[in-house]
């Protein structure tokens, strides 16, 4: 108990810090898109969406990527071996330099041809897109190549580094913003420019912090390498990679081919979609990333028990801290959105609802994807996951070619995900001895209930009011009192509710 105690805190007090940073840069990123989408208009924008696209393509791979390093990372922290340590992030550094090179020379490769003829671009963009591409590319390579840091990073589960940096690079996003507005040159090709800057400079600023706070953070390839450690690790990786990579070109490819049938200006409307719902699914895996390095830990020490007690758990909280700000957005998206933006592209508002119901779906499943990953018997289960993110692609180029419309696509991302959790709870059950039927009872149910109880009650509140601001402040506080309600009385069962009165009460009687 006390254990699990300590961890309950421990992860509380990581996840405090990582929500002060989300409270700050959640606000400064979407007043950046509203800056920038007014600066450059919508096609520009839709253009270094579509062709920079690679940076959204880079949160897949590279939070895939550190999970698959940080798992050794933690694992041997849990076996208290700073030597076995040391040449993990040795081992590390290698592979993702070779990671790094291959990933460069692809995507040169494959961003001739799309720039070549395969993109809906105009004529007089081509040369402003081309040089985009190039400045993703460079930052794609810096970015492989500090996997290990952040690993390092996040395996000493040291949040509050990880908040400062964040507030960092949202203020430095911010003052880009600025002066593009001001700038005389073409001001795409800056915005281009300098994003890839600040992604490099980042990068940087964690090596040197690990260098200068982490032991095991010594490059020696004669003293640290380790050949039998090497496989392992390059196993592992090639095929964390592989499902990295499949979500990569999953992600992407939905903009491209979205861009073939409709144009930019749809990809204007994909980009906000995005960006709006990376910035409210923030606050849930900001959450997971301070739990995700206890699982590795937990199985490294031997105590499955507690990694997939956290597990479980951290599913249930994260799916109900989506809810807590993806309710009240979805039933006042129109409004919200007229006063965020001064023009709103044609199908955001649906792209956006649909990407929420997608990603509150994904969430049910992520803590037993990190569960997977902790045991490390991996092969099967990213094989899978692989093949079912590549297949809505084609399915989707078959139907535009139909005259489906645009919306399509994030209908049958839905039902992709559905797949995909599927696919997880099994392997979880085989790996990691998970109960499917409690978990579905458990976890599925509960948060599903809760999540129809607060859209449907919110939904019905709102109806009697017609000015669109005071509505606004009525869904706001309805779905947070409902929320409250509703999460503690259904979402949680008995035990749950026992366990987290004593959590609190001892919470705030220490500090």
């Amino acid at each position: 108990m006390t254990n699990t105690h300590n961890s309950a805190k421990r992860v509380a007090k990581n996840t405090g810090f990582l929500y002060i940073r989300m409270g700050i840069t959640v606000f400064v990123s979407l007043y950046v898109t509203r800056l920038v989408l007014g600066t450059l208009g919508a096609e520009d924008f839709g253009i270094y969406s579509l062709v920079a696209g690679m940076v959204s393509m880079l949160v897949f791979l590279n939070a895939a990527m550190t999970a698959a390093t940080q798992r050794f990372m933690s694992y041997a922290q849990g076996e208290r071996n700073l030597a076995k340590q040391k040449k993990i992030f040795n081992v590390s550094i290698l592979l993702h330099f070779i990671i790094a090179i291959a990933v460069a020379l692809l995507m040169e490769l494959v961003g001739y041809f799309l720039l070549e003829g395969v993109l809906d671009i105009p004529i007089d963009r081509i040369a402003a897109a081309k040089l985009i591409f190039h400045f993703m590319v460079v930052s794609t390579f810096f970015t492989i190549i500090s996997v290990p840091y952040d690993a390092v990073v996040n395996a000493h589960e040291n949040m509050f580094f990880v908040a400062i940096t964040g507030v960092l690079e949202s203020f430095l996003k911010l003052a880009v913003a600025i002066y593009i507005t001001y700038a005389d040159y073409d001001k795409l090709i800056i915005f281009g420019l300098l994003m890839a800057a600040i992604a490099i400079l980042m990068l940087i600023i964690k090596q040197v912090y690990c260098y200068k706070n982490y032991d095991e953070v010594k490059i020696n390839f004669n003293k640290y390498f380790d050949l039998p450690l090497l496989k392992e690790m390059g196993s592992f990786a090639s095929w964390s990679f592989l499902t990295s990579s499949t979500s990569m070109l999953s992600f992407y490819g939905q903009g491209i081919v979205l861009n073939i049938f409709f144009g930019p200006i749809v990809n204007a409307a994909q980009a906000i979609s995005a960006q709006v719902s990376g910035q409210l699914s923030a606050f849930s895996t900001t959450m997971l990333k301070a739990l995700n390095p206890l699982l590795a830990k937990s199985e490294g020490g031997g105590d499955r028990a507690l990694m997939l007690n956290a597990s479980i758990f951290g599913s249930k909280i994260s799916s109900f801290l989506l809810m807590l700000f993806f309710i009240p957005v979805i039933v006042e998206m129109p409004y919200i959105f007229s006063l965020w933006l001064t023009d709103v592209p044609e199908f955001t508002i649906i792209f956006c609802r649909l990407l929420l119901v997608k990603n509150l779906i994904e969430q049910l499943f992520l803590t037993l994807n990190s569960s997977i990953l902790a045991v490390g018997n991996i092969k099967k289960y990213q094989i899978w996951k692989s093949l079912f993110q590549l297949i809505p692609l084609p399915i989707c180029y078959l139907l535009f070619l139909n005259d489906f419309p645009a919306y399509t696509l994030y209908i049958i991302f839905i039902f992709q995900s559905v797949i995909i959790g599927t696919v997880t709870l099994y392997f979880c059950k085989e790996y990691c001895d998970l109960s499917i039927s409690d978990f579905i009872v458990n976890v599925v149910l509960r948060c599903m209930m809760t999540f129809i109880l607060i859209l449907g009650l919110t939904i019905c509140c709102s109806v009697f009011f017609t000015d669109d601001f005071y509505r606004l402040i009525l869904v706001l506080m309805t779905s947070f009192i409902l929320f409250l309600f509703t999460v503690w009385f259904v979402g949680f069962n008995k035990k749950e509710r026992a366990t987290n009165r004593m959590f609190l009460s001892s919470y705030f009687s220490k500090t």
